[in-house]
């Protein structure tokens, strides 16, 4: 049951007002924060006069959008209008607010959707776990002694909490597939260059995405095509004969046996035992980590001379050396991009689906930081996104479906496909969640308030 159609109906029908459903979730929020750190700043001023709007629209008869009065967060590098953009950090305290929304924040709302809330990140996005020196760490609402992952762990976060029915964040190496795997969302990574990034703060122009964490996937196709500007909600049957393999290899080398086998299953779902070890991934890896220290080093090299204090050391450390690359570095780099696109673009030829795990294993323990690399603990900070940075050099969209096991906590699986094939990736979600295989964890199963 899609939750956004469920609220955007009871307040269309008049069983509750947008101010019913904001305050609810103002409330929860409320409650909530403090055990998970997930949400910096709540938007009460404008949620309430949003949700007024709405319901002035539905008393006067007439169409207040598709998502009519349903709240959401949106990971702290999205411009709202009057509200400082601090990227999570104290760099930009004192910067002017913004002017105006970022374009897709404008859709949403434009669609009758509600911000109420901004969301953790690792400090200007360059992260895997979401531990941020000025708001905290973001912890994971199935085990608070875990992390949530990054850099949006936040938005993952409030979505499996149930505080908010979704949410915004941004994905660069991992940023959204990862604290989607670890909190046990649907989350997605859109074809590169898809989503209007007009308005939202970078990280990486090679690679930043944007896109929605959400507790099914119907509302994750929903809010993506609002986000794209297409209106067409729902998820169509399957296509036959699709032809799936299983990335192995790198991909299999420290996963959890669990994990390994529920791809298994999928594999054995689409009747394939096709299995691809890809080329030069580890250089790929290594490439998509120098391009985004390259380019980050150099986006922050003027505020970093003028700054250097406000900024979290490690984050500061980190974007100095980005930033002292050599250019060669940096041009190799891409140019192992474009290979590993073309090598990939290849494989597409012979196969609609590739599936692989987001992240090894379960969430790391916060005073255990560690995640196992070639048999060895290694640390989770720098690691957790082996499984996503290479990935990301291909442009492809990728879905990261939430695997639910009673009684344990969650871990996620990718499924890529070739660019702007995100109605395949909706379509296998689909059978996957009707199976019973992919299924989201959210504390707060109830709707009503």
């Amino acid at each position: 049951m899609s939750l956004i159609k469920e609220i955007s109906t009871n307040i269309r029908s008049g069983h509750y007002s947008a101010h019913d459903i904001v305050t609810h979730y103002l409330n929860l929020i409320q409650k909530t924060n403090s055990s998970i750190k997930s949400v910096t700043r709540i938007l009460e001023e404008r949620a309430l006069k949003a949700a007024h709007h709405i319901d002035s629209l539905i008393a006067n008869g007439k169409d207040p959008g598709p998502l009519a009065g349903v709240p959401f967060g949106v990971k702290d590098l999205f411009d709202l209008e009057g509200e400082i953009t601090t990227s999570g950090s104290q760099v930009f305290n004192h910067e002017k607010p913004a002017s105006k929304d970022a374009t897709v924040i404008q859709s949403l709302c434009e669609a009758g959707a509600i911000p109420i809330a901004t969301l953790n990140m690792d400090e200007f996005a360059y992260g895997f776990i979401t531990d941020n020196s000025y708001y905290g760490i973001t912890r994971n609402p199935h085990d608070t002694s875990r992390f949530a992952g990054g850099s949006s762990g936040g938005s993952a976060a409030s979505v499996a909490a149930g505080i908010l029915p979704f949410s915004l964040g941004s994905d660069t190496n991992g940023s959204i597939r990862i604290p989607a795997a670890l909190c046990g969302v649907w989350g997605i990574r859109p074809t590169y260059n898809s989503m209007p990034m007009q308005g939202v703060y970078p990280l990486s122009e090679s690679c930043d995405t944007v896109g929605p964490f959400c507790q099914n996937i119907t509302d994750l196709k929903i809010v993506c095509d609002v986000m794209a500007g297409t209106f067409n909600f729902s998820v169509n049957a399957l296509s036959s004969n699709l032809k799936v393999a299983q990335l192995g290899g790198w991909f299999e080398r420290d996963v959890n046996p669990e994990i390994l086998k529920v791809m298994q299953d999928i594999m054995v779902l689409f009747q394939s035992d096709k299995k691809i070890e890809l080329q030069y991934v580890e250089q790929a890896r290594i490439a998509s980590y120098l391009m985004t220290a390259s380019e980050g080093g150099a986006l922050h090299l003027p505020i970093l001379r003028k700054y250097p204090l406000k900024y979290d050391p490690d984050t500061r450390d980190r974007l100095i050396a980005g930033a002292m690359l050599p250019a060669s570095s940096y041009l190799q780099a891409k140019k192992i991009e474009q290979w590993f696109k073309i090598y990939i673009n290849t494989l597409f030829k012979e196969y609609d689906l590739l599936i692989a795990p987001t992240t090894g294993d379960i969430a790391p323990k916060i005073d255990d930081p560690v995640v196992t690399v070639e048999g060895k603990s290694v640390s989770a900070y720098t690691n957790i996104g082996i499984y996503t940075q290479s990935l990301s050099l291909t442009g492809c969209p990728i879905l990261s479906v939430p695997i639910t096991r009673d009684g344990n906590l969650p871990f996620g699986l990718q499924i890529m496909a070739k660019p702007f094939q995100e109605h395949l990736l909706f379509e296998v979600g689909a059978m996957l969640e009707q199976k019973g295989i992919a299924k989201a964890s959210i504390l707060r199963q109830k709707t009503t308030i």
